[in-house]
């Protein structure tokens, strides 16, 4: 584990973003920018997660699935610091989250953001300056006029007209609000990027779009992703490995093409049931008809189109 953390020049004040020093930030190099080691997560009785460990890779986007009640959310919240694990380890950019006071890693929860579940965004703050919260918080010298650049910059790499960013929440259609967190979690120019079930509630055209979204985002900005999800079209078409929650810890983190040979009855149902063989069907549906020229491709797009219209 040693090889994987950053270097020397890479713990100070500076390298993590410690606003009061005035040197530029060096990203994180290492192997793996998440690692989670004999996690323990439980309410009461309850026990959520029992001697969970993960290790994501440094610039790829990880899904994270898993039945409803095995902790996906609770996982997330623990690695950001929100949840406060019974035992464990979880290691972020080479600082400990668990054994740290959490304002001693400030120069660590600066370099991430969060997209919630819903978008979570202040209802009494426009969508500017809800973009404006995380940097008055981490760089409040700032002046207001580079901040309200900076928040309409990160409103439209979002994929929001500019004039969205003075709109409120309530004046924001579901999709737009999604965007919107996105926004906000793009405000500090994160190296790593949590989405909590982004798609959930979009139409099938809204989630394929905000799914080619974090795909750009990721390849534009080097972004590692993790990524809460139950969408199956999302996990076949942007999510480089998936790793699957059951039995209170991660019992497996591979491709999708993988994880379906594996012979677990989760698993199983979830990837090879009615809706992921849809799922499957569909991408190879859109890889087709990315070469619609060839004629062998043509006639199979068109025999399965057949298909399906006789099914419907």
């Amino acid at each position: 584990m040693a090889d994987d953390k950053p270097d020397e020049a890479q713990t100070d004040g500076a390298a993590l973003g410690d606003p009061d020093v005035n040197r530029p930030l060096e990203r994180f190099r290492g192997q793996y920018p998440i690692v989670v080691e004999g996690l323990t997560n439980s309410f009461g009785e309850q026990v959520i997660h029992e001697n969970l460990s993960l290790m994501v890779r440094r610039g790829e986007i990880l899904g994270v699935v898993g039945g409803s009640g095995t902790g996906k959310s609770v996982l997330m919240r623990s690695i950001i610091g929100l949840q406060t694990p019974d035992s464990g380890n979880i290691e972020v950019f080479g600082r400990s989250i668990t054994d740290g006071d959490p304002e001693d890693v400030i120069g660590v929860r600066n370099r991430w953001g969060v997209l919630f579940q819903g978008g979570a965004l202040f209802s009494t703050l426009t969508v500017g300056e809800n973009v404006e919260v995380p940097l008055k918080q981490f760089y409040p010298d700032i002046a207001l006029d580079l901040m309200h650049e900076i928040a309409r910059y990160k409103v439209t790499l979002s994929g929001l007209p500019p004039e969205a960013a003075a709109k409120f929440p309530s004046e924001l259609s579901g999709g737009m609000r999604k965007r919107a967190g996105l926004a906000r979690a793009l405000a500090l120019d994160p190296e790593l990027l949590f989405l909590d079930e982004p798609t959930a509630g979009l139409d099938p055209i809204g989630a394929a779009a905000f799914d080619r979204l974090t795909r750009e985002l990721q390849d534009t900005l080097g972004l590692t992703v993790f990524l809460i999800t139950h969408d199956l079209d999302t996990l076949h078409e942007i999510c480089d490995r998936v790793a699957v929650i059951a039995d209170k810890r991660v019992i497996a983190v591979d491709t999708v093409p993988n994880l379906m040979k594996l012979d677990h009855p989760w698993i199983q149902e979830y990837f090879n049931g009615p809706r992921g063989r849809a799922a499957l069907t569909a991408q190879a549906l859109d890889e087709l008809r990315r070469h619609m020229d060839q004629p062998i491709a043509a006639h199979a797009v068109k025999a399965l189109d057949n298909i399906n219209g006789k099914q419907a």
